[in-house]
């Protein structure tokens, strides 16, 4: 790990730079004590006031939390996941106090129940209370926290959507509640497991043991992913399964990719707008994100329907181009081309025409629009 982390963070550190990072104190009534937190907001936390975010919770903060908070920071600039808040709470000399559960049922007992609380009762409402947050909260952890995270699924109604767990030191009938709480789970649920071929012998015989239980799901709302990383260990597996991790939970999230592209978007029995609209509602639903139709999923769709001549795709198209982009000649390139291709040519150059005045984008400009137009008149003679 002590080999691993500088080179991870030397390129993560300029996003870390750029991110907002706090250090906080939050006064624990259910433990009795003060406890130190590590909070990244999103880049433009304070000008976007309207804005709610996720929130990523990510115990062992003293060491987990910047490799997470940059991996975070990095994916939510290009735009592959949402931009969260993450909250890293210290713990340092005191994590098997925090994670400790009893002997005879194996759940949090003592100081791990009251930690326990803390988080559920305390934490989380402070961080509604003081942030914009959303509904939907990751947690994250590593060998003894990683299997406490698991306690928080075992609930009845789980306060946390997504589970990273980084090659979790597991508790005795963890691995059975988890596999049980997993096949019954009546809401979406993303869970993550990683172990490396040269993690602690003993924590690995029990992940692979435990991989294959969770291999048995028959869940459709579950979202599960392993990985056994090679020649890594226990330390050094965390560089690579976090990008993993976020990787697999926020896929529908990223933008159209090739794949998407060409074994989607290009069948002919697919409406690529509903292609669209569906994938854009599935953000919302599930991250709790209302986010605007990316610019270059546009531009995908439109060729789409271009290759496939699926021509009255285009008539809900531009309407959702005018209401992620009004003012552009996005949604009036598309309206135009709807008419041009469904039998109305003049009403198609008048309405190249209406793009005069208009914003640029992407490839369109006034002289393409009014080229357009051009062409029509010329080739019906109006």
């Amino acid at each position: 790990m002590r080999r691993l982390l500088p080179f991870v963070m030397a390129i993560l550190m300029p996003f870390l730079q750029h991110s907002q990072t706090k250090y906080e104190s939050i006064t624990s009534e259910k433990l009795g004590e003060t406890r130190q937190l590590k909070i990244q907001l999103p880049r433009n936390y304070n000008e976007n006031q309207k804005k709610r975010y996720p929130v990523m919770i990510v115990l062992d903060g003293d060491y987990l939390f910047e490799p997470v908070a940059g991996m975070v920071d990095y994916y939510s600039y290009w735009e592959e996941m949402p931009e969260m808040i993450v909250v890293g709470i210290n713990q340092g000399g005191i994590r098997m106090e925090d994670t400790s559960y009893g002997e005879n049922n194996f759940l949090p007992a003592e100081k791990g129940a009251r930690f326990f609380e803390f988080i559920g009762m305390e934490l989380l409402a402070s961080l509604d209370q003081k942030y914009r947050t959303t509904s939907f909260r990751v947690i994250t952890g590593h060998d003894f926290t990683s299997n406490f995270i698991n306690y928080y699924l075992m609930k009845e109604n789980p306060l946390f959507k997504g589970y990273i767990n980084l090659s979790p030191d597991l508790a005795p009938e963890t691995a059975n509640r988890v596999t049980s709480s997993l096949k019954s789970a009546e809401s979406k649920k993303w869970y993550y497991l990683a172990t490396a071929t040269n993690d602690i012998p003993g924590l690995k015989e029990n992940i692979l043991s435990f991989d294959n239980q969770l291999k048995t799901v028959e869940n459709e709302l579950v979202e599960y992913k392993f990985d056994n990383f090679q020649n890594a260990t226990h330390y050094s597996l965390v560089g690579k399964a976090i990008p993993s991790a976020l990787e697999d939970m926020f896929k529908t999230f990223g933008p159209i990719n090739k794949k998407d592209y060409n074994e989607i978007l290009l069948q002919t029995s697919i409406s690529p707008t509903q292609y669209l609209i569906d994938k854009y509602n599935s953000i919302n639903e599930l991250y709790g994100v209302k986010k605007q139709v990316r610019l270059n999923d546009f531009l995908a769709i439109y060729n789409a329907i271009e290759k496939t001549k699926n021509w009255q795709d285009y008539k809900d198209l531009y309407k959702i181009a005018y209401e992620n982009y009004p003012g552009t000649m996005l949604g009036t390139f598309f309206e135009a081309r709807y008419e041009e291709e469904t039998g109305n040519p003049k009403k198609a150059m008048r309405i190249y025409q209406n793009a005069y005045g208009q914003q640029k984008i992407a490839f369109l400009d006034t002289d393409f629009m009014l080229e357009r137009a051009e062409a029509i008149k010329k080739d019906f003679g109006y």
